[in-house]
């Protein structure tokens, strides 16, 4: 199929959006994209509880999620001759011991028939802890202090981004999804907190690891404009260096906001598209055999 304008990446106030389902669906409608995704939070078969003590609960509560997917279908039927509505989440990985494990996997979300599944990192785990790469500066500052202090109380920001893409291969690995979510999340407050240089070789050598970790499944690695629409970095995840990457392993891509809010619709879109250009892409892929030329 081909379309001109998509984006899967769409949030709403079941999880930690601002606006409605249906206030995503007209502002799609507005922006002139034929299909839109929702993609809400979630750490299906986890309750997000767990995690309450550390962080604000953003994924959708368990008990909430029928709820979501009974109201994205009805927009399906609603606005079918304005917009195709797709039904999904953005899953969650997360393994721990004592909480358990998420997996992004359409056999452990069939109970809801979602149309696609974006896979995702939001969490890395160590020994001593848990927390969210992505949260505000000084909130990532505290735990990295708490979980990656080294001896002489520098922080080992090396440890910290290893954990990281080592949950990311590990999702690759043991998942069973369509979109590879902001597949370099880590560097979102790194311009802030300068925890660890993009240009050393150690770095370099964990993107192409894990990019050969996806090259292996079939997943569509995301262009995602999100850091910019909420001014928390003037760059898309992937960086350019690692699309580069991406892209000469044969992964495809698509473009997608995270849009959290109506105006983030397709916020960046055209920057995003001259990165994809610019690195050889001519066209974007996403679920439902979904093709949008270049």
């Amino acid at each position: 199929m081909n379309a001109q304008k998509c984006n899967f990446h769409t949030h709403t106030n079941f999880c930690d959006g601002k606006n409605t389902a249906e206030e995503m669906v007209i502002a799609a409608i507005n922006a002139e994209i034929n299909v839109l995704g929702f993609s809400g939070h979630c750490i299906h078969p986890l309750n997000p509880e767990f995690y309450k003590p550390v962080d604000d609960i953003w994924h959708m509560p368990s008990d909430k999620i029928q709820d979501y997917v009974n109201e994205v279908l009805r927009l399906k039927d609603k606005y079918a001759d304005k917009i195709q509505i797709m039904l999904g989440f953005e899953a969650d990985y997360f393994s721990a011991p004592e909480y358990g494990t998420a997996i992004p996997d359409f056999d452990a979300y069939s109970q809801f028939s979602p149309d696609f599944l974006i896979g995702s990192v939001h969490f890395a785990n160590t020994p001593k802890g848990f927390y969210t790469v992505d949260h505000k500066a000084e909130v990532i500052k505290e735990n990295l202090i708490k979980l990656y202090s080294k001896p002489n109380g520098e922080i080992d920001g090396r440890a910290a981004v290893c954990d990281y893409f080592q949950a990311q291969r590990e999702m690759l690995q043991k998942g069973n999804f369509d979109i590879w979510g902001h597949p370099d999340l880590m560097r979102k407050r790194n311009g802030l907190l300068k925890f660890f240089d993009e240009n050393e070789s150690w770095y370099k050598e964990e993107l192409r690891l894990t990019a050969m970790t996806a090259a292996k499944t079939n997943v569509i690695a995301e262009i995602n404009t999100g850091a910019i629409a909420r001014g928390a970095m003037d760059d898309t995840y992937p960086s350019a260096e690692f699309l580069e990457i991406i892209y000469d392993l044969g992964i495809p891509v698509c473009i997608n906001s995270d849009a959290h809010t109506t105006d983030g619709i397709d916020c960046a879109f055209d920057r995003a598209i001259q990165l994809a250009k610019k690195t050889g892409y001519t066209e974007l892929v996403y679920p439902g055999n979904i093709i949008v030329d270049l």
